[in-house]
């Protein structure tokens, strides 16, 4: 039998239902709620009121024995069973489960045996012990039910888990793919101007601008600040063609873009609402900062540029810039959760976006 081979990029043919059994979190799990399938065993084998602290060491030993082979094999085979059908995965589990719980359940039989002739000196029982049917086919029905409900457990968590990833994927990449509607219009207006002028630099605009979509377009994922920053040059010259000299930017990049991880079109929509409401209201324009740097296994972005002073002016800039905000506040609490932070500074003349996220490598 062979494993159906998944497609590249596919990565969700590739998870499985069962949880990763080499770590020691889930093995204690397992093994804990071994433990209360040993105790309830007991107590029913011998009523609360003679409860025997022996034959809960024994149902304990033979329990335990059962839930950490099995934990073992499944961990090595985890990887492996990925490659099949949910189905055969899952009947596959079941009957390893099944096959372990007969073979040390045969093997308690002849330990015990082994241990009563020992006891002896040999002179008791023959040197092989007659099966209990019974028995093994007792402990056989017992771990097909609880190994039934376990595997189903598991099964209905993963696919939970499974709607909520595509859920927040989705989430993620609707809130990615916002480039506001007024760029197009002014970057089609530029390109049309540019074609009867400069053909090649309209080439060149109709090129950075693709590049700009097909970002908006992608998986939404972490890449490399190195990626973001060239997609952000790519706005940036594209607006540069709108606005000339009043559009400045200062960068202050402190870390190594090819080795920091960024979540995708996180710095480009900050700088299209830098310059939506900071830079084109100012009749000679302004400077954009952004800057940065890495403290404390985190990595700091802060990212300042100059609002209008006029009445009213500034609260409205302040309720469009949280619309942008609060959208990119979103895919940081999506990627990263609580780890994440961002804030903003208000001064009478500027507006400063900071945010702070782990330090993460890019993927390959």
């Amino acid at each position: 039998m062979t494993p159906k081979p998944a497609s590249p990029g596919d990565h969700r043919i590739r998870r499985h239902f069962l949880p990763d059994l080499c770590q020691s979190q889930p093995v204690f799990l397992l093994v804990l709620v071994a433990e209360l399938v040993a105790l309830l065993l007991s107590i029913t084998a011998t009523g609360l009121q003679h409860f025997s602290w022996d034959v809960l060491a024994i149902t304990s030993f033979y329990v335990q024995w059962i839930v950490l082979v099995c934990a073992m094999l499944l961990c090595r085979l985890r990887n492996w069973l990925a490659g099949f059908s949910l189905t055969a995965s899952a009947c596959f589990c079941y009957g390893l489960v099944l096959l372990a719980t007969v073979l040390l359940s045969l093997l308690g039989q002849w330990f015990m045996h082994w241990l009563a002739r020992m006891a002896t000196g040999g002179a008791v029982g023959a040197l092989f012990p007659v099966i209990d049917y019974w028995q093994l086919g007792e402990n056989l029905l017992i771990a097909a039910i609880l190994s039934g409900i376990v595997l189903r457990y598991f099964y209905l968590q993963q696919q939970l888990n499974d709607q909520q990833q595509g859920a927040l994927e989705a989430r993620i990449q609707a809130l990615q793919s916002r480039i506001r509607p007024h760029f197009l219009f002014n970057s089609m207006n530029s390109i049309a101007s540019l074609i009867a002028t400069d053909p090649e630099r309209a080439e060149r605009v109709v090129e950075d601008l693709s590049e700009l979509y097909r970002a908006s377009l992608a998986e939404p994922a972490l890449t490399a600040l190195s990626r973001e920053l060239d997609l952000c040059r790519h706005y940036l010259d594209i607006e540069q063609l709108r606005l000339g000299s009043r559009l400045r930017v200062n960068w202050q990049i402190e870390v190594d873009p090819a080795t920091t991880g960024i979540p995708g079109l996180l710095l480009q929509p900050l700088l299209e609402n830098a310059i939506f409401h900071g830079i084109e209201p100012l009749p000679d324009g302004g400077e954009i900062r952004v800057r940065i740097t890495r403290k404390a296994r985190q990595i700091q972005l802060a990212l300042t540029n100059p609002v209008a002073i006029r009445p009213g002016n500034l609260r409205d800039n302040t309720r469009h810039n949280r619309m942008a905000v609060a959208n990119i506040h979103h895919r940081l609490q999506a990627h990263y959760g609580d780890q994440a932070r961002m804030s903003t500074v208000i001064d009478h003349d500027s507006y400063t976006t900071l945010i702070s996220w782990p330090d993460t490598p890019p993927p390959l």
